[in-house]
């Protein structure tokens, strides 16, 4: 059996960190690459950066930064945000992107997925699903960064991004997402038992019980959070050792000293 993945996700917004509450991105946490090297430093499963940008202008930065974060990174790093073509995930790849997350153009044009799987391999395709529950609980998937609903199923988009080609689900939840009350389990649950490919649980850790119960009650083969990794003082270490005792199987915990450069090329720095 696989291990169960910890996967700290950094949202970037015109190139800084930010916080998300129900996709609403109020407050500038700080640096990019200051925060991959505390992660690196307890050695996470995999990170994820999503560019949030309003804007698709400041691409060149964004790319910037994926170069610096690859340099830095022992582990597989994921890159979404503002992907529309197979040429942009070859650039994402050159810049060191191991995997690609899309989310709004692979919903209105499903046979983008399938093309980038057959070009680049399905592993390297990660479908973002966000979710928002309606007025009768129905988890129905919204797009271009929660702003527009689509109708659709939590459960019928998954099964149909599989089909397309998509290695793996992230899946979000609108509701839960910066609330610290936990994942929507029963959303969860449902996706992973309804797909064959490795679901993300994502939106709504307060706690690291939070992610134990992402594993064991909502089926997830990873679990990934965003705010509360910046907040707690060695807290990708104090995840993996709560979610070791609480007997999940994940891997060991090792210590990386990184050297940090005095004038990185990040600007931001």
């Amino acid at each position: 059996m696989l291990k169960k993945r910890l996967i700290p996700s950094l949202l970037v917004r015109d190139g800084r960190i930010v916080q998300s509450v129900q996709f609403r991105h109020t407050n500038v946490i700080g640096n990019v690459i200051t925060a991959v090297d505390f992660f690196n430093g307890w050695a996470v499963d995999e990170i994820l950066i999503l560019d949030v940008s309003r804007e698709h202008t400041g691409r060149e930065e964004f790319l910037d930064i994926v170069d610096e974060l690859s340099e830095r990174c022992f582990v597989p790093l994921a890159v979404g945000g503002w992907i529309t073509s197979i040429p942009e995930i070859e650039t994402l790849l050159e810049h060191g992107a191991d995997k690609i997350t899309v989310n709004t153009h692979a919903f209105r044009n499903p046979g983008f997925v399938t093309e980038a799987a057959k070009v680049f391999g399905s592993q390297c395709v990660v479908v973002s699903i966000d979710v928002k529950r309606d007025a009768d609980g129905a988890p129905i998937v919204w797009i271009d960064r929660g702003q527009e609903s689509t109708g659709v199923t939590a459960v019928e988009w998954a099964k149909r991004a599989v089909d397309a080609g998509a290695g793996e689900i992230l899946l979000t939840s609108i509701d839960h997402d910066g609330m610290r009350k936990g994942y929507d389990l029963p959303l969860m649950k449902s996706v992973s038992a309804a797909v064959s490919v490795p679901v993300i649980a994502f939106g709504g850790v307060g706690h690291w019980s939070h992610m134990v119960a992402g594993v064991t009650e909502g089926g997830a083969d990873a679990v990934s959070a965003g705010n509360i990794f910046h907040f707690t003082e060695h807290s990708t270490k104090k995840a993996k050792e709560y979610l070791r005792n609480a007997g999940v199987d994940v891997r060991d915990t090792f210590f990386y000293r990184v050297s940090i450069p005095r004038r990185p090329r990040y600007k931001h720095y």
